[in-house]
């Protein structure tokens, strides 16, 4: 079976000054991105191997270690594309992203109230963790998720779009101690074509999580 591979980013790394500075886009993908595919494959690894000998009193710790490595690989390939240099702004119809817009409007009464509540939910994390956009499908509506660490209170079938990366390695070296200038800043590069894009794949999948 395939393992999981460190994705190129889809630009250079002085892309998105002056929000991002390039030492911290290349510290956080080639190291920090690249040790969470590097954990999610040697945890394979073991767990294969407990398999073959039968020996299962790890089990646990590996579980939690695979959740946390791959949900951390996860998190961060969609976080790469979810920038841009020329992004940031309210998504609009006349941009092409009118269904985005539309579905954010119907969840949370409008673009503002999103903003408010992804930046809070995402600046008030304890420790480290996200605050995402996903598409929830038993409702059909779009939420906002507060996760700690890569994996915590997510609800189960929901699909990241949008994810703010709230760990001090993504901020640490360019704005210190505060988050919170970093998750307003952080609005300046989203890539709502990115986003919307990934709201039509989720929305089209909507039927998956419970057959009728």
């Amino acid at each position: 079976m395939s393992v999981y591979t460190l994705p190129e980013l889809p630009y250079d790394y002085a892309a998105l000054e002056p929000v991002i500075n390039p030492a911290i886009i290349e510290l956080h993908h080639d190291k920090h991105h690249a040790a969470y595919v590097k954990g999610a494959n040697d945890t394979l690894e073991q767990l294969a191997e407990a398999r073959d000998k039968d020996q299962w009193g790890a089990v646990t710790g590996l579980e939690k270690s695979l959740a946390f490595n791959l949900s951390g690989h996860i998190l961060h390939s969609i976080y790469w594309h979810n920038m841009t240099g020329d992004g940031g702004g309210e998504p609009l119809a006349e941009d092409g992203v009118g269904e985005l817009a539309d579905a954010i409007r119907e969840s949370f009464g409008s673009f503002a109230g999103f903003k408010a509540q992804l930046t809070k939910a995402a600046a008030t994390t304890q420790g480290s963790g996200w605050g995402v956009l996903a598409y929830e499908p038993l409702s059909g509506r779009l939420i906002v998720e507060q996760i700690y660490d890569h994996q915590g209170n997510v609800g189960q079938g929901s699909t990241p779009i949008l994810v703010f990366d709230a760990w001090e390695h993504a901020f640490y070296l360019q704005y210190k101690n505060q988050k919170v200038d970093f998750i307003e800043a952080m609005w300046r590069v989203v890539n709502w074509q990115d986003v919307a894009r990934r709201y039509a794949s989720a929305k089209a999948r909507e039927n998956v999580l419970l057959a009728p």
